[in-house]
């Protein structure tokens, strides 16, 4: 039989790295498989056996160990057949037999929709990858396989198939460091969702090999014999793109075909560390090094253990030169990443670097999972963190920590850990004072700044772009804001049944219950939380409560017979905020009204604007133990001399106070108004620093913007 020969063939390929036991077991399970499927076939009319089969020749490729070769050759068991997980651990052991439950196609569930299923899929395939690493393998095999007889589907299962594999599967290969998984991913998607734009490509590339092969060889044979003379032993191989990444830069960098294969690119391969460096400046001597495009991955290498030396020059004519120089096991590590784990290991107990940082990635993916609201959620977390451009930067320790390109002190303060992150206050970059906000660049020494009663702010979301931070940041705003609702009500709603005389824990559970039934609320903390939101007065819900019988008699305002005023500690959260057309800060009077969208909004008391809410008003006071931040406008009369912007920011900042924003209007020729926003504590805070600025020689006048 074909199939029996294939088996064979493979049981020599596995005997040349394998001991003759564990191929043994290898060709034992797949008589085991050949035996569960028999008489499935797959769409193309094979027998459904040549699909494990398949699988599992990939991962010998890989010279993967004979567990993850078994449950390749099992992993479609326990689905599609009878046999259950129990039997194959019977068989196989208990090892196998988890691998084959992680790898097994995921139990079918009903989905609203197909993305929502997708993402389901993947979330159980994190944990069953954190479990043991090697399910990721087998699966991704197990995909790259499926991907290769995509042909006999209908177009739009292949279409999806593809969209899939090049959504999700070829950035964890390429996160894991397998680039030759990723690329054959990466070209069979592009080639199954467009066709005509895959066979242009192709075409366009054999015709510009055909045209550049004399001169790549005999550049290749130049750097070859420059290097042989200096005495190193090296393999230089000419390097081609592949079509996706060809297609892809086409389309991002709006780069023609032409400019994209005007560049040629080496490989050089050699013997140690130390050679890699030597070559680089002996290439650096035949051609000239353009400025800024040295990168060093052997020092610090990519998050997926990926380590080499890139360089671009400039070349004969001015053509670009790309070169990347490596050892041969880095050159494994690039094409297979951690599967090079089990080609490289000396005993059960080695890890290398790329094995190492795939667990800690599938650690942080729980972490993510854990705390994310739903599965769609998570795994825009994790496309997230599959895309990475790496930047450098250093702790004041200086520890390397590696984070996307555009990522702010809000990631790289998550990274260092969560709780840094969730009590970050402010940064020093290089040592000076930085926005939160300000993208960072490779070779900065970020210090994170934190307070114990600091909190999140959502507006971190606007510029925070890791998954880590991301995820951390909803979590915590989604459990603060169902918290900070919960109090905020029990306490508007405490002050409301004041007024007649009682308090929310002297009413009786059935007279709650009865109530909260007759009002279609499942929980008391429902009621509390649309109190919070503004969606339901107080004042009428204690009326309601404390006088049910009354409540068609009386037409009630919104803050009528509230005793006393809610007092603001300034550490609420997210169901309270403050006016911006006013910028109260504690020491003013204020008032509040309540708003569905933001809960309760704070006024300074006169605000104009409060007339357009008289009716769901609210009484408030600044609590004795306030806390916080606050900011606030001021207006500056200056006379027109140079420097003046410049002394005013320099005496605020010698305060300690963080100016927001600064802007300039021209009074005459003569004056200038400066407007600013600051962050203040404090009525008396604020009055120090405008006495301060007065002080100030040509400042005619400060004034407090009220409106």
């Amino acid at each position: 039989m074909a199939a029996t020969q294939t088996i064979d063939a493979l049981h020599g390929t596995l005997k040349s790295y394998l001991n003759a036991d564990q191929a043994n077991q290898v060709k034992r399970a797949y008589f085991f498989a050949e035996q569960a499927h028999y008489g499935q076939r797959r769409r193309s009319g094979e027998p459904y056996v040549t699909h494990p089969l398949a699988v599992a020749g990939i991962l010998a490729d890989m010279h993967m160990d004979h567990q993850s070769l078994m449950a390749a050759m099992l992993h479609d068991v326990i689905e599609d057949t009878g046999i259950e997980k129990a039997a194959i651990g019977e068989q196989f052991g208990p090892t196998v037999a988890e691998l084959v439950d992680g790898v097994s196609k995921l139990t079918l569930m009903e989905f609203d929709t197909l993305e929502e299923k997708q993402a389901e899929n993947f979330q159980k395939m994190a944990l069953a990858m954190a479990r043991d690493i090697r399910v990721i393998l087998v699966k991704l095999a197990d995909r790259l396989h499926n991907m290769r007889t995509l042909g006999v589907l209908s177009n739009d299962k292949a279409r999806r198939i593809a969209r899939e594999t090049l959504d999700i599967y070829a950035p964890i290969a390429m996160r894991l460091g397998m680039n030759n998984v990723r690329m054959e991913f990466e070209d069979l998607g592009f080639g199954a969702l467009y066709p005509m734009r895959s066979r242009r490509i192709e075409t366009a590339i054999r015709a510009a090999r055909g045209n550049r092969k004399e001169l790549v060889e005999n550049m290749r044979q130049q750097i070859q014999e420059t290097l042989e003379q200096e005495g190193h032993q090296v393999q230089v191989r000419g390097r081609e793109k592949h079509l996706y990444s060809i297609y892809q830069k086409m389309k991002v960098k709006h780069k023609s075909f032409a400019e994209i294969m005007d560049i040629y690119a080496f490989r050089i391969i050699v013997d140690s560390v130390d050679t890699c460096y030597r070559v680089l400046g002996c290439v650096h001597s035949m051609y000239k090094p353009v400025p800024g495009s040295f990168k060093d991955y052997i020092a610090i290498p990519k998050a997926n253990g990926y380590q080499s030396l890139h360089t671009v020059m400039m070349g004969m004519h001015g053509v670009p030169i790309e070169i990347q120089i490596r050892t041969q096991a880095m050159e494994d590590m690039a094409n297979n990443g951690i599967a090079a784990h089990w080609l490289y290991k000396s005993d059960e107990h080695t890890t290398n670097g790329s094995h190492t940082r795939a667990r800690d990635w599938v650690q942080g993916l729980l972490e993510m999972q854990q705390q994310a609201g739903n599965s769609l959620e998570f795994i825009d977390s994790v496309k997230m963190d599959l895309f990475p451009d790496e930047i450098y930067v250093f702790t004041p320790k200086g520890r390397i920590l590696e984070l996307p390109r555009r990522a702010t002190a809000v990631d790289f303060a998550y990274a260092v850990h969560t709780d840094v992150g969730n009590a970050c206050v402010a940064c020093r970059i290089n040592r000076r004072l930085a926005p939160l906000s300000q993208p960072l660049e490779s070779g900065q020494t970020v210090e994170i700044l934190t307070s114990s009663g600091a909190r999140p702010n959502p507006a971190w979301l606007d510029y925070a772009v890791t998954a880590k931070a991301r995820s951390n940041i909803h979590h915590f705003l989604k459990r603060q804001t169902r918290e900070d609702s919960v109090s905020l009500g029990r306490s508007l709603l405490d002050k409301a049944l004041a007024s007649h005389g009682q308090e929310l824990d002297d009413l009786s559970d059935v007279k709650l219950a009865e109530f909260l039934a007759a009002q279609h609320y499942d929980s008391m903390e429902d009621l509390l939380i649309d109190i919070a939101r503004g969606n339901r007065l107080p004042a009428f819900t204690a009326q309601q409560l404390a006088a049910p019988e009354s409540v068609e008699d009386e037409a009630l305002s919104a803050h009528s017979g509230e005793a006393q005023p809610v007092a603001i500690k300034g550490t609420e959260g997210f169901m309270l905020s403050y006016a911006k057309c006013c910028h109260p800060i504690p020491g003013d009077p204020i008032l509040g009204y309540l708003s569905s969208e933001k809960g309760v909004v704070v006024h300074r008391d006169q605000c104009k604007n409060l007339r357009e809410h008289a009716e769901r008003l609210v009484a408030l006071r600044w609590d004795d133990e306030v806390q916080g931040d606050y900011p606030v406008n001021l207006r500056i009369e200056v006379e027109n001399r140079r420097g003046m912007i410049a002394v005013i920011a320099t005496r605020i900042n010698s305060m300690g106070v963080n100016i927001e924003k600064i802007s300039t209007e021209h009074k005459d020729h003569q004056f200038t108004y400066v407007t600013l926003e600051m962050m203040v504590q404090n009525r008396v805070h604020l009055a120090r620093i405008m006495r301060r600025l007065r002080s100030i020689t040509h400042v005619l006048k400060v004034t407090r913007i009220k409106n």
